[in-house]
């Protein structure tokens, strides 16, 4: 992989990451906070949880695009952690946080 090549991806998961942060804080300041009667309350507690769920899902992915920007840094980047191979280039712009590449990670769901 080019410098030039490693600069782009590492310049999209950096936006990636902003985005990601951004959505969490607005996610953060949008609570409702519980009114109404048993039913409003019971809304507001299933939003409750989907809003968590999405906290959860936004925490992994900004660990796994960190631990992305890393592998950058030590010159790992775009390298299968299962098989040492050359992560494609698609993948690699589909997934740019991926560790695997794509018949390895299949191997994982088989």
């Amino acid at each position: 992989m080019t410098p030039e090549e490693l600069q782009l991806h590492e310049a999209n998961l950096l936006a990636k990451k902003a985005a990601i942060e951004k959505l969490v804080h607005t996610r953060a300041f949008s609570r409702t906070p519980p009114h109404g009667d048993d039913g409003d309350r019971s809304m507001v507690a299933n939003d409750d949880e989907i809003v968590i769920q999405l906290q959860q899902n936004d925490a992994k992915l900004l660990r796994a695009i960190d631990k992305a920007l890393a592998r950058i840094k030590a010159g790992e980047f775009g390298i299968c952690s299962d098989c040492d191979e050359e992560i494609p280039r698609l993948r690699l712009e589909a997934v740019p946080w991926t560790r695997v590449c794509v018949p390895c990670k299949e191997r994982q769901y088989s």
